[in-house]
């Protein structure tokens, strides 16, 4: 593993500004033309969400995530990819460290749109 560097200072109101919840994973789906991204259905309890993230490359089946809860943002301003609009950010763990990537999860089940921070 290589070690990130820390990032530069934030206020805490500027945490405060990112809504981070717990959602569901109901569905993966292959996005046509591309070799990395999968389209997230995720079910954050009181509304779903299409999340595209770059999961194809980094699992060698990224459907075996479908039915697990983890975290995502869901504040982001929306983001056109591959013709489709991205709802949130899956909030993974180990990326930017060059490992594969895992979920960050709740350590128990929790209701779906549960808030984090």
């Amino acid at each position: 593993m290589k070690a990130a560097k820390v990032k530069p200072t934030i206020k805490f109101a500027d945490l405060e500004k990112i809504d981070m919840r717990v959602g569901r994973i109901v569905s993966v789906e292959d996005m046509e033309k591309s070799d990395k991204l999968v389209r997230l259905t995720v079910d954050f309890g009181d509304f779903k969400r299409k999340i595209l993230v770059g999961l194809r490359k980094e699992r060698e089946n990224p459907k075996e995530i479908e039915g697990k809860q983890a975290l995502f943002v869901v504040n982001l301003e929306p983001k056109e990819m591959m013709s489709e609009v991205s709802g949130g950010m899956l909030f993974d763990i180990g990326y930017a460290n060059g490992i594969t990537p895992v979920l960050a999860i709740p350590e128990k089940e929790v209701p779906n749109g549960a808030t984090a921070g």
